[in-house]
């Protein structure tokens, strides 16, 4: 049996192309393996697709990590209110 690290030095001396078609086909392989069915992770693996081209293409932009995380601290807190005056 060959080992893990056989595997991945194997995959490490490929070319650039060719690693980073075995790292796409792992990562989809891992996004369809960790939802409740295939079809969500098909879907979910779709969207991130679409979300990077979309970045790629110039159609939206990327915000700061740290400005989301408020952001949707903002957006929880605000629905939490909302919520507990209802």
């Amino acid at each position: 049996m060959i080992s893990r690290e056989d595997v991945l030095a194997q995959a490490l001396s490929l070319p650039a192309a060719d690693q980073e078609y075995v790292a796409d086909m792992l990562e989809r392989r891992i996004a369809t393996t960790h939802f409740s069915s295939p079809e969500i992770g098909e879907h979910w693996t779709h969207e991130i697709d679409r979300r990077i081209a979309s970045y790629d293409g110039g159609d939206t932009t990327a915000v700061e990590f740290e400005r989301s995380l408020e952001h949707m601290q903002q957006a929880l807190a605000e629905h939490r209110r909302r919520k507990e005056s209802q």
